[in-house]
């Protein structure tokens, strides 16, 4: 994602809100917002994997370490670190650790939150590849498959759609998570088989799911530049920086007179702004609407 961020630093296209025309971006910029969402994803599973390593061994039935010898139970948690390599602790209080799960639902939710902003980016991703002429057509996806066997020339974007999927199955696992460690009465929770299965689930196809996205999809995306710079010329929406200088009701005219004439809004303000043809270049820059506004004094 940070590697699309930079190649595609300088492709300006329209913004869409509520799938409208909205005020230009550049294409970099919405990589740069995948990627930061992802790298929240991977500080949050780094950081909760440290609760993960708490465990009841030698706590037996029910937490209370009954016919276990205390010092069994520390040789057993010494050894489970020696040869797993991973740094197991005992758990503080094994009762807690016997019967709760809320661990689990935690990790699942942490893993359900990457595969909520995985399924956004794979919709973004479909949308804007979306055409090739009759769509947005903003991008291009690799051509993985030949889509379909009655349309010919016709490529669909499986990679995101996979990767869709793989995000629709591991929200639906970490409801049944949640539901199995809430079932848990008193002093045991009886479901655990159920949370191991759908976690480490989730977290297999997630690796793999990821690892495709980001093999067979995103590093080889491109950019269709020219085609983006066109329908942001024929956008209205630029309109919007000339707000502060005109109003929003003389804006809101020239976008309406714009739109019924068929003509531009450089073309249309240049008669209906009072503002001079230098001054609205300068204003209409696509470039300078993608930061905020620096006035000087």
């Amino acid at each position: 994602m940070q590697g699309k961020e930079a190649e595609f630093a300088s492709v300006i296209k329209v913004g869409r809100t509520q799938l409208q025309d909205a005020v230009p971006v550049m294409l970099g910029q919405e990589f740069s917002a995948y990627a930061q969402a992802i790298a929240r994803d991977r500080w949050r599973l780094y950081k909760v994997e440290e609760r993960l390593r708490q465990v009841n061994l030698g706590g037996t039935a029910v937490g209370t370490g009954l016919n276990a010898e205390l010092r069994f139970i520390h040789l057993l948690n010494e050894r489970v670190r020696q040869y797993s390599g991973v740094g197991m602790a005992k758990a503080e209080n094994m009762m807690d650790v016997t019967q709760n799960a809320d661990v689990f639902v935690e990790v699942s939710g942490l893993l359900k939150a990457l595969a909520v902003n995985l399924a956004k980016i794979a919709n973004d991703l479909r949308l804007m590849a979306s055409g090739p002429r009759a769509g947005l057509g903003e991008i291009l996806l690799p051509e993985r498959q030949g889509g379909s066997s009655i349309m010919p020339g016709k490529v669909n974007p499986v990679i995101p759609e996979a990767v869709n999927q793989v995000a629709f199955h591991v929200m639906a696992s970490d409801l049944a998570i949640t539901m199995a460690a809430q079932a848990g009465q008193l002093e045991l929770n009886a479901f655990l088989p159920l949370i191991a299965h759908h976690l480490l689930q989730s977290m297999e196809i997630l690796t793999r799911g990821i690892s495709v996205f980001r093999d067979d999809c995103i590093t080889g995306i491109q950019a269709r530049t020219e085609h983006c710079r066109y329908t942001l010329e024929q956008s209205l929406i630029t309109v919007t920086a000339l707000t502060p200088h005109i109003g929003y009701d003389q804006a809101a005219k020239i976008a309406q007179i714009a739109n019924r004439d068929n003509r531009t809004i450089q073309e249309t303000a240049l008669e209906y702004s009072g503002l001079s043809e230098e001054k609205l270049q300068n204003l209409l820059r696509p470039q300078a609407m993608t930061r905020p506004l620096h006035r000087h004094k």
